[in-house]
């Protein structure tokens, strides 16, 4: 034990904490700062203006739209990618001739840049689009919709496309879990006469936990901060009707008001901190081991 103490001192991890403390923690106080101030391209000089930059946040119609779209996406996806994937992953956990291609069929589309999803999508979404087309195709027309035009629905059609993405990457953290579980359990519930209905809730779920921990994070930490997807497919419109926090944030410094830009971006923070670590701390509790 002394000796592993001289190899991994302490000491070693300073560089790594200096680069840290210089590129996360001292950029993310200034910018607390700069929050709560009146920091705009017109102005010369830069003054404290409390809370003002928030009280905006709240009152105007568009922030408060975006902020609602913003949770409105990150529940929609959460869910999504995570009810798809575990059942993606429990399917292709099978004994399929035909589990490793589909497994790279359904894994794919994550790799895939947003922007060339975004070339492909948009005209498949117009109102003349393949999606309608094929609705009309089979006697749907009435399910033919102005997907990415349609204010009531295109925050929804970005989190159709965000789930189509990215549910594969979380079937293979989950197809991890699943070949983690020792085959022992499932065989000694068969002995006992449990059904696979039983044996998914009381051996796979409970086993999984740590899976599921990983990718509630991953999917809720990526859908408070949405930007790529709604940029390249509707850049917040039709109007401001798909607007997020990470469009506004943009849109705010482009604009020259950084001090507000700012205040987003500190709201953001501290929404994704309030909810990331008691949930963590949550989930990291129920986790049971073999």
């Amino acid at each position: 034990m002394k000796i592993a103490k001289k190899l991994y001192s302490y000491y070693m991890v300073m560089p790594a904490l200096l680069i840290y403390v210089l590129f996360f923690v001292l950029p993310a106080i200034i910018g607390f700062y700069y929050s709560f101030t009146d920091w705009r391209l017109d102005r010369e000089t830069i003054s404290f203006n409390g809370w003002t930059n928030f009280k905006t946040i709240f009152t105007d119609e568009t922030l408060i739209l975006a902020l609602k779209n913003t949770v409105i996406f990150a529940v929609v996806t959460v869910i999504g990618k995570n009810v798809i994937g575990i059942v993606l992953a429990v399917a292709l956990n099978m004994k399929l001739k035909t589990r490793n291609l589909l497994r790279a069929i359904f894994y794919s589309p994550s790799i895939l840049s947003i922007l060339v999803i975004s070339i492909v999508f948009t005209p498949m979404l117009r109102s003349d689009g393949v999606i309608n087309k094929l609705f009309e195709s089979v006697g749907l027309g009435s399910l033919s919709q102005a997907w990415l035009t349609d204010p009531a629905i295109v925050i929804f059609t970005v989190c159709a496309i965000s789930i189509w993405q990215s549910a594969g990457f979380q079937m293979a953290i989950y197809l991890a879990g699943l070949q983690s579980i020792s085959k022992e359990y499932y065989e000694a519930a068969t002995i006992d006469g449990a059904g696979s209905w039983k044996s998914f809730v009381h051996i796979t779920l409970p086993l999984l936990l740590p899976a599921i921990n990983i990718n509630l994070m991953l999917t809720l930490i990526g859908g408070l901060k949405v930007f790529s997807e709604v940029f390249v497919l509707t850049g917040g419109g039709p109007g401001n009707a798909s607007q997020v926090v990470g469009t506004i944030i943009m849109r705010s410094f482009g604009e020259g008001n950084w001090g507000l830009g700012t205040a987003m971006n500190t709201l953001l923070f501290v929404v994704v901190t309030a909810i990331s670590i008691p949930l963590l701390y949550f989930m990291r509790r129920k986790e049971v081991s073999e």
